[in-house]
């Protein structure tokens, strides 16, 4: 008996540890997945798996572009772009600021207020990001920062907030 238990000990110790490894780090926990985050840096690598022994897939070289956190492994986290592509970076590498990529190609239209109707009052090429200050509820529009500019643009034309999300 006193072997029976030593042994379930043993497994219960060894499995815990697995399970701990798998959870978000400590300063993580309670965060969902998917979220957005920005890239920390203007050269950052992007790896095929979570950790320096898998090779570079691609070298990211925009500040503060939004990407989105898919899973967590330890110290690394899989990572989507705007583009669909999916690598693991280094957490470090990655910031809290959230921002939006201009996603539909051409001039996209920035507008005084959150609707179509409203006086646009800049214009803003596609793939240039900017700071997101609020998705109010019930808009489909967000409060973006562009340098020295400040407006609203539609949801559906950036990456880095979800469809359904509100920031305040």
């Amino acid at each position: 008996m006193k072997i029976f238990l030593s042994v379930a000990v043993c497994l219960m110790t060894l499995t815990s540890g697995a399970f701990a490894q798998a959870l978000p780090d400590e300063g993580e926990r309670g965060l969902t997945l998917p979220r957005y985050v920005s890239l920390r840096s203007n050269h950052i690598n992007a790896r095929s798996g979570p950790g320096v022994r898998y090779p570079i897939e691609w070298v990211y070289m925009q500040k503060n572009a939004p990407v989105q956190i898919t899973a967590e492994f330890e110290l690394w986290r899989k990572i989507k772009d705007w583009q669909g592509t999916e690598s693991w970076m280094h957490k470090s590498m990655l910031s809290g600021k959230r921002t939006a990529k201009i996603i539909t190609p051409g001039q996209n239209n920035i507008y005084d207020k959150p609707n179509y109707q409203s006086k646009i009052i800049a214009k803003v090429e596609d793939e240039v990001v900017g700071e997101i200050i609020k998705c109010p509820k019930d808009s489909q529009f967000c409060l973006i920062k562009f340098n020295n500019i400040e407006g609203w643009v539609a949801k559906n034309n950036i990456f880095g907030v979800f469809s359904d999300e509100i920031i305040e």
